[in-house]
Parts: C-alpha cells; structure tokens; sequence
C-alpha cells in the first residue's frame, strides 16, 4: 500500500465539497436564468408580481418585480400579498377531496343530494365529479352577459346566488364536453358550507391554512386594513388601470385569497404538500 496516497476519508471529503460546489452553481445558473426570463416578461408587460420557484424542496430562485401600488410606485416584494383569483380553485378541490375522505362526500353523488333545494332536472344529473372537472354543463355565471358590470357589484347570500346566476340550463350533457365553469365552483363552495356547517372561509382556514402554517394566505376583505396588500390593475393595450370594485362574497370558492409566494410557498415545501 503506498502512504502517498490520500486517505479515503479526505478523497470523500473531497468529494462532498465538489458536489455542494457543482451543485451551488447549477442553481445560481438556474436562479440567472428564472431572473432573465422575468425581467424579459416584465420589460414587455407580461409580468407584474412575485416569484417563487423551488426544486427537489429547496428554493432555487425568489423575486419581485413591478409595482404593488403603481400610482406611488411601491414596489412588488417577496412578501406583498396577492389576488389569487382562481389559483383558489385548487383549494376548493382539496378541501372537497378532503371531504370525500372523512366519508362526507362521495365524488359520485349528485348535486342535489348536498343541495336539495336545487333544480331537479339539472341537479340529478350533475355529479360532484362533473363540478370539480368542468365538464358539468351548468353555465358559468362569469359568461352572462352584463355581470361584471352590473352583478359582481352587488352582495348576495350564497343560497339567493346559487338559485339566481348558478342554475341555468345545461349547455350540454354532464361529462359529454369541457367547459371551464365559475359557477361549478361556487356549487362546491355552497356544498362544501352544507356538509360542514361552517362558512367557507372557516373551513380552508381549518383545514389548509393552519394545519400547513400559512399565516400569511387568507380571504381578501376588502373593508380590513391588510398589511402588505398589493393594489388591484387591469393590463388594457395601452397600459395598466385600476381593476373595478368586486364584491369578493360573490364567488365564494373561486375567487380573491391573498397570499404572498415566500410563506406560502415555503411552508407547503416543508409540508410536502402540493395545493398550489
């Protein structure tokens, strides 16, 4: 055996500070490239906000670019909170899949069987199933003609909603076609409030935001005074405006969560959890 050559434990040590090394600049390049993208995205007006991209559970890349209030130029951070939209869907379904697991509903059973109260003709047609994958063919109230700008104003109790905007006709045979559906979700939203008793909100704090630690995901009141709130903006062919006045109860599972990316993010990583 020759004494010049290096103990095994040093070539393995060796070894380890290579690794951490090649893989440091693997992800300064891909945090380099995720920076170039959206800085080309925003200088087109394509991106406004914040961003967050993890890989194999660590965070590679976290940024902020555009304006959370353009009219005082406050700039986007990791931490401004955001208007979801309907990135909140996917809430919906995991709370609703969580149902089905606790037995207190079945992806098969109709509408009706959780609404009783609804249009028959439609309601024992249209399965849970059809709801959560938009192929239900009840028409989507966001579709009517006129909604933005003289309903989605207005407050409404979510069973006078239901019968008023969510139970048109079928537009087609449930399961027959796809057709992306806000109405579907606000059904989920309403059955998921049935089943539980609780309101809507009280449930996706229950049973995702606390249990996953996401202090910083919530609904959009827009009467509370929310720290780090971004302002809302239209994106028009010859610049950004203010986005109109919603009423945010319109849309109960659907629409208008904040959150920010580093929090929620951070925690669903550690959690292992993919919602979002």
């Amino acid at each position: 055996m020759r004494r010049d050559l290096l103990p095994n434990r040093l070539w393995l040590c060796i070894a380890i500070v290579l690794l951490i090394s090649s893989n440091v600049i693997v992800a300064q390049d891909h945090a380099a490239k995720i920076q170039e993208v959206l800085a080309l995205a925003h200088k087109y007006r394509q991106f406004n906000g914040s961003a967050l991209v993890a890989e194999n559970g660590k965070v590679v890349y976290k940024g902020a670019f555009g304006a959370a209030n353009m009219e005082w130029n406050i700039p986007n951070t990791p931490d401004t909170k955001f208007r979801l939209g309907s990135i909140t869907k996917q809430f919906t379904a995991t709370i609703v899949m969580q149902l089905v697991e606790q037995g207190k509903i079945k992806l098969d059973a109709k509408l009706s069987d959780y609404l009783p109260e609804y249009r028959k003709d439609t309601g024992e047609k249209v399965t849970i199933h059809h709801l959560l994958t938009h192929t239900s063919g009840i028409p989507s109230y966001t579709s009517q003609p006129g909604f933005f700008e003289n309903v989605s104003r207005n407050p409404y109790k979510v069973d006078d909603f239901v019968k008023k905007y969510a139970s048109g006709d079928l537009e087609f045979e449930p399961s027959s076609k796809y057709s992306y559906n806000n109405s579907g979700y606000f059904l989920l939203g309403a059955i998921i409030e049935r089943v539980t008793g609780k309101p809507y909100e009280q449930v996706l704090k229950q049973s995702i935001f606390d249990p996953l630690g996401m202090k910083n995901t919530g609904y959009d009141h827009p009467t509370t005074i929310i720290s780090k709130r971004a302002s809302g903006y239209s994106k028009t062919p010859n610049g950004y405006t203010n986005a109109l006045y919603l009423v945010y109860c319109v849309g109960i599972s659907r629409t208008w969560h904040l959150s920010n990316v580093s929090i929620r993010t951070r925690r669903i990583i550690e959690s292992n959890v993919s919602i979002c």
